[in-house]
C-alpha cells in the first residue's frame, strides 16, 4: 500500500472551527485517486464538519488583533484552518 496525503485549507469567517468558509483551496497528492471533497460549495459548512467526515486539523490560526482603521485593509485571509487525511493507495 502507497499512502499519500490530501490537504485542505478552509479559511473561515471568524477563529471558531463552528463558522462557515470564506474560501478554501484543496491539494491531492493521490492525484485524484483518493476520495473527492463534497461537491457543495463551500465543500463543508463549518470546519467541525470537515472533522466530522475524518480530516484532521493540523493547524489553526493564531490569535490576532486588528489595529484601529485598518479592519478595511487587503492582505492575507485571517482564520487559516489547515486539514489533512492520508489516502491508501493500492499498489
Amino acid at each position: 500500500m502507497k499512502l499519500r496525503q490530501q490537504v485542505l485549507y478552509l479559511w473561515l469567517a471568524e477563529g471558531a472551527l463552528e463558522t462557515s468558509p470564506v474560501a478554501w483551496a484543496f491539494h491531492d497528492g493521490s492525484a485524484g485517486a483518493g476520495p473527492p471533497l463534497p461537491e457543495a460549495e463551500p465543500p463543508y459548512a463549518s470546519g467541525v464538519a470537515a472533522l466530522e467526515d475524518g480530516w484532521l486539523l493540523l493547524q489553526s490560526p493564531a490569535p490576532y488583533a486588528l489595529s484601529p482603521g485598518q479592519e478595511h485593509g487587503t492582505s492575507y485571509l485571517a482564520n487559516e484552518f489547515v486539514f489533512e487525511r492520508r489516502i491508501e493507495l493500492s499498489d
